[in-house]
């Protein structure tokens, strides 16, 4: 499975961005997925995930309320609706899939198997 993130760039806080992220492959539609992502001299932190149903998701304290993680199995894409953005918000944004199927949206970046190669989000204040 690859993994493309698209839809990053700059805006100014209060604005909004919609990042996605295509995958190849037929079992996309087994895979809970992921967004995770990492400042400059940060460690890599998680964002939000969704489950291969899209009927189940989990956020971060810090993007709750403001971000919504949706997905189009027919399309084979994962998106990150951001909102509110605030410059805190600034990092490369990463999607990742899980592949454990059935299994609840885990959290820690090291259950992740399949990553996207990042696109940067730059929030100026």
């Amino acid at each position: 499975v690859q993994l493309q993130a698209s839809g990053g760039g700059l805006v100014e806080a209060g604005g909004s961005l919609r990042l996605s992220c295509a995958a190849s492959g037929r079992a996309f539609s087994r895979y809970n997925m992921g967004w995770f992502r990492q400042a400059p001299g940060k460690e890599r932190e998680f964002v939000a995930a969704i489950s291969w149903s899209g009927s189940s998701t989990y956020y971060a304290d810090s993007v709750k309320d403001r971000f919504t993680i949706s997905r189009d199995n027919a399309k084979n894409t994962v998106y990150l609706q951001m909102n509110s953005l605030k410059p805190e918000d600034t990092a490369v944004y990463y999607c990742a899939g899980d592949t454990i199927y059935g299994g609840p949206v885990r959290v820690l970046s090291a259950d992740y198997t399949y990553w996207g190669q990042g696109t940067q989000v730059t929030v100026s204040s």
